[in-house]
């Protein structure tokens, strides 16, 4: 049975092409999970920035430097999470290409093996370069919270 509008192929032709993209489905689900814990992480930074925003209105200057401090780091990490969102949220669009690209290929017979290659590439470096700036925010994260310990340790009443 062919589809209809669609010359030379065959029904049964359509069912190993989508076998092929529930791999590109897959990734978009656990990206889109990766995804939500940034903007979770993201969210908390923000609520942060702007409770510290509030103690500085009303603070002694000498905690005043302290508080900017915190808002300078917060601010960092906050352009770090915003750059791995944007990375997983490329990798994702890219799947959904990849998707839409094998379609093609199999509904016109496009010759797209290189192209479909490049996006794959595309995909999977966008992936991995996301996690390694959301790395980079975990660790300023820690290196920020241990300032704030050895703050704390010094000021004993």
């Amino acid at each position: 049975m062919t589809i209809p509008g669609i010359p030379g192929l065959a029904t049964h032709d359509v069912v190993p092409l989508l076998q092929v993209a529930v791999g590109p489905v897959i990734l978009i689900s656990g990206v889109g999970l990766l995804l939500l814990s940034m903007t979770n992480r993201f969210g908390r930074l923000i609520d942060r920035s702007r409770q510290l925003a509030r103690e500085l209105r009303t603070a002694r200057d000498e905690d005043r430097i302290g508080l900017i401090a915190q808002v300078r780091i917060l601010m960092a990490r906050a352009r770090l999470v915003r750059l791995a969102i944007a990375l997983a949220t490329t990798s994702i669009l890219l799947a959904a290409l990849l998707i839409i690209l094998l379609f093609l290929t199999a509904l016109f017979g496009f010759e797209l093996a290189v192209v479909l290659s490049l996006v794959f590439i595309a995909c999977m470096a966008c992936l991995i370069a996301s996690l390694l700036v959301f790395l980079r925010d975990i660790n300023v994260s820690l290196h920020a919270f241990k300032l704030e310990i050895e703050s704390a340790a010094q000021h004993r009443p």
